[in-house]
C-alpha cells in the first residue's frame, strides 16, 4: 500500500487558494484583472481560526501585495462559544468595535483585497469598523470570504452599503467550516455518552 501524505486543513486551504488566485493573476490581459499588475495592492483580512489568514498570506505572496491584519482593539474571547455570543450581541446592536490600528496610507492603494469569515450569516463587526474607517472611493475592492457552510449571508449588501463608491468586484468564496463541524461533532459525541 502506498503512503499517503497527511495533509493538514491549512495546507489544503492554502493549495486551493493558490490555485484559484493564480488563475486570477494569470489573466492579466482581461478587464479589471489587468489593473492588478499595475497598481499598489493591499490585502486586509480578519481571521478567527486562521482559514482567512491562509488565503490572505497566499494573496500577499502571489501578488506581491502589502498585508494588513484587521484586529479589534479589545480581542474577542478565545473560547468559540463566548466569541459567537459577543459577536451576536454586537451585530444585533449594530456595533462596530474600535480597531487596534487603521491603514494610515489607504489612499496609496489602487486595489484592496478584503478578507473575512462570515459570522452569523453576516460580515463580522470589525469589518464594519474597517469599512467605516477607510475611504475606498474609486478603489477596486476584491472580497475573499470564508464561511462555515451557510454562504455569504448579508455580507455583499454590507459591503455595498459601507463602500458605495468602491468598485466592488465579485467575491472569492470558500467554505471552511472545520471549527463549527468539530464543535458539533463533540456535542454529538457527548450526547451519545450521556445517553448510555
Amino acid at each position: 500500500m502506498r503512503d499517503v501524505p497527511d495533509l493538514s486543513r491549512r495546507m489544503v486551504l492554502g493549495a486551493s487558494a493558490m490555485l484559484a488566485f493564480s488563475n486570477t493573476a494569470a489573466c492579466a490581459q482581461d478587464g479589471d484583472t489587468a489593473r492588478i499588475r499595475g497598481g499598489k495592492i493591499l490585502v486586509a483580512y480578519l481571521t478567527r481560526s486562521g482559514n482567512t489568514r491562509v488565503i490572505a498570506q497566499t494573496l500577499h505572496r502571489a501578488l506581491n501585495a502589502d498585508l494588513f491584519e484587521i484586529r479589534p482593539a479589545s480581542p474577542y474571547p478565545a473560547d468559540y462559544e463566548e466569541h459567537v455570543a459577543q459577536a451576536s450581541r454586537e451585530r444585533a446592536e449594530g456595533y462596530a468595535p474600535p480597531l487596534a490600528a487603521l491603514v494610515t496610507d489607504i489612499a496609496s492603494y489602487d486595489e484592496v483585497f478584503l478578507g473575512f469569515p462570515i459570522w452569523g450569516q453576516a460580515a463580522p463587526p470589525p469589518i464594519l469598523s474597517f469599512l467605516k474607517g477607510h475611504d475606498l472611493r474609486a478603489k477596486a475592492l476584491r472580497p475573499f470570504i470564508t464561511h462555515g457552510g451557510y454562504g455569504v449571508g448579508s455580507a455583499p449588501g454590507t459591503l455595498a452599503g459601507l463602500a458605495p463608491a468602491a468598485r466592488i468586484q465579485p467575491a472569492f468564496v470558500m467554505e471552511a467550516d472545520q471549527e463549527r463541524r468539530t464543535l458539533n461533532q463533540i456535542k454529538a459525541w457527548l450526547g451519545r455518552i450521556e445517553g448510555e
